[in-house]
């Protein structure tokens, strides 16, 4: 049997990996088999029964290894039930939540084939220790909200179609 969801992020510090990690886990609790791998490392989508791409937002821009994911297996993405997250806001505000969704939504429209189930921005982390200057120099934070991203998981087979009969768990 084939692996139900792949869970593939791209990280640079790490936060990206972090929330991959509790949506995998959250998924693997509601009984779903799941595969967590970094975007980069994603050769080919067959035999997956639906996708969630996670990358962070920096300086107004989806990472670079999402961008590409998502030329490289546009097609391919075109046929499954796919959602997205991303990681930007330094605060939740709705206004900051909104910035980075209109962020996200500009890499997202640059693969129109995609018409990803759902979308959502999570809060992101600013570490000064893992920073170059000028960043190194801001406040340290963690805007993630764990409740939110555990919550968001949980909905995920519902969203992409993956809701299975007791019998099936």
């Amino acid at each position: 049997m084939a692996t139900d969801v792949l869970v593939a992020y791209a990280t640079k510090y790490g936060s990206t990996e972090e929330v991959a990690k509790t949506v995998a886990e959250e998924l693997e609790g509601l009984g779903l088999r799941v595969e967590l791998r970094e975007l980069e490392t994603v050769r080919e989508l067959d035999g997956f029964g639906a996708v969630v791409i996670g990358a962070a937002l920096y300086m107004g821009r989806w990472h670079g290894h999402a961008r590409s994911f998502l030329k490289r297996h546009g097609s391919a993405l075109a046929g499954l039930p796919v959602a997205v997250f991303a990681l930007g806001p330094l605060k939740n505000t709705e206004e900051q939540v909104a910035s980075s969704r209109k962020q996200l939504d500009r890499a997202l429209a640059k693969a129109p084939d995609l018409q990803p189930a759902t979308v959502e921005v999570f809060g992101g982390v600013i570490d000064p220790a893992k920073l170059r200057f000028p960043f190194n120099h801001m406040p340290e934070g963690d805007a993630r909200d764990w409740d939110a991203i555990r919550a968001w998981a949980r909905s995920l087979p519902a969203e992409l179609g993956l809701v299975r009969e007791p019998s099936e768990l």
